[in-house]
């Protein structure tokens, strides 16, 4: 697929890469993985001030109105230096709160997102979901002062960070039917909220939210939304795999420049490993996987907007989208194994980036869908 980029891109891309180079190295990650937060407030206030967090948002709020099309360089920069901020939670939760939300919902919560004030995360993932997104057993019950919810939420990516939750429940029908899922919106520190922290394989911080009688703001107007959110829902979930996706190639990249580096300076028998023809073929076949990974992310980003013109169908934006997780799925296995066994022992140390690469690539497989979910829907069979 061909993709060019415009000035503008390429300005932002050049300026994200230059000051996470000299701002975000690894041996500074890694310092950030140790503090107690397990995120940089400093990080996040310098992406603010680049306009990262304005970028996707809508003109209204006092953002750009950018598609997923123009955060892939942003994406994969982020996946090359292993960036732990909730950048793309915020996002997914922030397009739910403009696709579905209210005018007043709008005007309070974006222009805060924009600015880096605010940051958000969705709260969807439950026990025994597998996925599927609207196997939802969360609830939502309507009472004289408005809504409470009760049901647990499992493994809410950078929910420690975060001052808001958009979450899924179920206001009518049973898990597994996409009518009767609403959407609501929860301050994190609410009443009724108990959060079980931890961080995950690749250290992000996560945590599994309890929701007991927690007074929750449906999105949008009750009368119209209530039960009616599995479309935003299923768009935004999309719109997250996609960056992801493009996440996934900037870590691709990172190993394969890593790994090719490495393999021109390691001696065995007096000469660099790299003058050896089959690992020569093993490079050139990673090389292989990242372009392949890159152009269905560009894909998967490119269907995404098009569905938001409404010049493609949401069907047409699933499979795309399906297709590119599978693919790059195939790709993050593929590179990152080869890359630590290249690396030989060392691409297992803790002290060498490759092996906090692996970790990162194997969660970004299995979030936001795995590739046998991913499969079978894009088959037709989920």
């Amino acid at each position: 697929m061909h993709f060019d980029r415009n000035e503008e891109q390429q300005l932002l891309a050049e300026s994200l890469r230059r000051w996470l180079a000299g701002n975000y190295g690894f041996e500074q990650r890694r310092a950030i993985l140790g503090s107690e937060a397990g995120a940089s407030d400093t990080a996040w206030s310098t992406f603010a001030e680049m306009g990262l967090t304005a970028l996707p948002m809508p003109a209204e709020a006092e953002g750009f109105g950018a598609g997923a099309a123009d955060l892939i360089d942003v994406m994969e920069a982020f996946g090359e230096a292993l960036v732990v901020e909730p950048y793309l939670s915020t996002l997914v939760a922030a397009r739910l709160v403009e696709r579905a939300g209210s005018d007043a919902q709008r005007t309070e919560l974006l222009p805060r997102v924009a600015s880096g004030e605010a940051r958000m995360a969705l709260a969807h993932d439950e026990a025994g979901q597998r996925h599927g997104a609207a196997r939802i057993a969360t609830r939502a019950t309507r009472g004289a002062d408005g809504y409470t919810l009760e049901g647990t939420k499992r493994v809410v990516m950078h929910a420690p960070l975060v001052d808001h939750v958009v979450v899924s429940a179920r206001v009518s029908g049973e898990p597994g039917q996409a009518d009767g899922i609403a959407l609501f919106l929860v301050a994190k520190d609410a009443a009724g909220v108990t959060a079980s922290p931890y961080r995950s394989f690749d250290d992000q911080p996560a945590a599994d939210l309890r929701f007991s009688g927690t007074p929750a703001q449906p999105l949008g107007d009750t009368a119209e939304r209530a039960g009616a959110g599995f479309a935003a829902l299923d768009e935004a979930l999309d719109y997250g795999c996609a960056l992801a996706c493009a996440e996934a190639v900037g870590a691709i990249k990172y190993a394969n420049e890593a790994t090719l580096e490495y393999i021109k300076t390691r001696k065995q028998f007096g000469v660099p490993i790299g003058s050896f023809q089959v690992l020569q073929h093993r490079a050139v076949d990673m090389l292989i996987e990242w372009e392949l990974a890159r152009s269905m992310a560009m894909l998967a980003c490119t269907r995404i907007d098009a569905a938001a013109r409404g010049t493609v169908s949401a069907d047409e934006r699933r499979r795309a989208v399906s297709a590119a997780k599978v693919r790059i799925s195939e790709a993050a296995r593929k590179v990152s194994q080869e890359a630590v066994q290249l690396h030989g022992g060392m691409g297992l140390a803790e002290e060498l980036k490759i092996s906090h690469t692996f970790r990162r690539l194997t969660a970004l497989m299995l979030a936001w869908g795995d590739a046998d979910h991913h499969l079978a829907r894009f088959t037709g069979l989920s």
